[in-house]
């Protein structure tokens, strides 16, 4: 008999659903101190809750991401974007847990953000959209997981901007989060982080079609948006990635025309570019990456005061490799947890891929996730 392999340990079909609230006197009060409502978030939802509403584990996307984190949608050849670590027996397994994911305000996939009808005025928001931090994602997930009867999630989870969102959880609702596992993360963004993203945010509003982030009922910035992307995605790969997947080779074997992206690494960031475009909205993506550089988990204060008051079990992954998100600043997160008091498991692991290991890496991240998990359910995912 042949061995069943993770491709085949597939959840099947799964179901965008949508979660509506804050309604007029119900508004999401924002950090920026303005309110929103009503909001709409898309999740998906894999595995069962048990009776004891115990075993629900919330999976939290990066920049680009969305709901659709395993299995597929009816028609699509591709599955969501973390399918290998969530399936029956993989990291996240759905045999075991009960996994939830959605997609955070601001975005374009599903959830209200700045392409969404603003009620006042029955166009899209574009910039009148208010400015939403990740403490905001954060709050509008805890109406969701209240909306779901769930109270305490055994684990929250992410990498990178998702692995902020795990940090949050942990902060803000200490009373309801028994682990965390942030990966390839910080507790808050360096200069050259906002550089990154500031650059990003330019291109796009370069673009004349951005028109003051007015485009819907025309030409929206593909360009300014597609060249946002071709910097960000030079900084989730390593020097040693883009030299063994590309090295200096020339797309025909010889020059062509004067600028030209000759180079094959200069043809594969226009082609991310070009499909990326396709798929996000731009001004989602200033509003995001704003509100990955006001993150700031030490609001002011000493690192012995990051997690003070935090309950929550700490799984630590960050990748050798990642100049994105060094893993200075996982440690960082470690020593915080260490000085005040809370239980942390810190991994470095060895990857050439950069910061995009932790959705490339999920052998080591399995092995490591279900012994965690493991532990802190008690084996069974229920509480003991």
């Amino acid at each position: 008999m042949g061995t069943v392999s993770k491709k085949d340990k597939n959840i099947g079909i799964v179901e965008t659903k949508y979660f509506t609230f804050a309604g007029p006197a119900d508004d999401l009060l924002l950090e920026s101190g303005e309110k929103l409502g009503p909001i709409t978030l898309a999740y998906e939802t894999c595995g069962n809750l048990d009776a004891a509403k115990s075993n629900a584990v919330l999976i939290f996307h990066a920049l680009s991401g969305d709901a659709h984190v395993a299995g597929y949608h009816e028609g699509d050849t591709s599955p969501g974007w973390w399918d290998d670590m969530i399936g029956p027996g993989k990291a996240f397994d759905t045999d075991k847990y009960f996994v939830i994911c959605s997609n955070v305000i601001g975005a374009c996939k599903g959830s209200t953000g700045p392409s969404s009808e603003n009620p006042q005025t029955g166009r899209p928001y574009d910039l009148d959209f208010p400015i939403v931090t990740v403490k905001d994602m954060v709050n509008a997930q805890a109406r969701l997981m209240d909306h779901l009867g769930i109270d305490r999630l055994l684990c929250v989870a992410g990498g990178s901007m998702g692995g902020m969102q795990a940090l949050q959880w942990a902060v803000t609702y200490p009373d309801r989060v028994r682990s965390a596992i942030p990966i390839a993360t910080a507790a808050r963004h360096s200069p050259q982080q906002i550089a990154f993203n500031e650059v990003g945010r330019q291109a796009i509003m370069a673009d004349p079609n951005w028109n003051g982030g007015d485009y819907y009922s025309g030409t929206p910035p593909t360009r300014g948006l597609s060249v946002a992307r071709m910097v960000g995605h030079i900084t989730y790969m390593s020097d040693e990635s883009m030299a063994v997947k590309f090295g200096r080779r020339l797309r025909e074997g010889e020059l062509k025309e004067k600028f030209a992206p000759d180079f094959e690494v200069e043809g594969y960031l226009q082609y991310r570019g070009d499909n990326f475009v396709k798929r996000f909205d731009a001004n989602s993506y200033l509003y995001i990456t704003k509100a990955l550089d006001y993150f700031d988990l030490y609001n002011g204060k000493g690192l012995e005061h990051l997690l003070r008051g935090v309950k929550a079990r700490f799984l630590v992954v960050a990748f050798k490799s990642d100049w994105l998100y060094p893993p200075y600043q996982s440690r960082e997160i470690v020593k915080a947890c260490k000085l005040s008091g809370v239980d942390a498991t810190y991994c470095e692991l060895n990857s050439s891929y950069g910061h995009d290991a932790f959705l490339l890496e999920t052998e080591e991240q399995e092995y490591l996730v279900k012994h965690f998990l493991a532990s802190v359910s008690g084996g069974n995912g229920n509480e003991h």
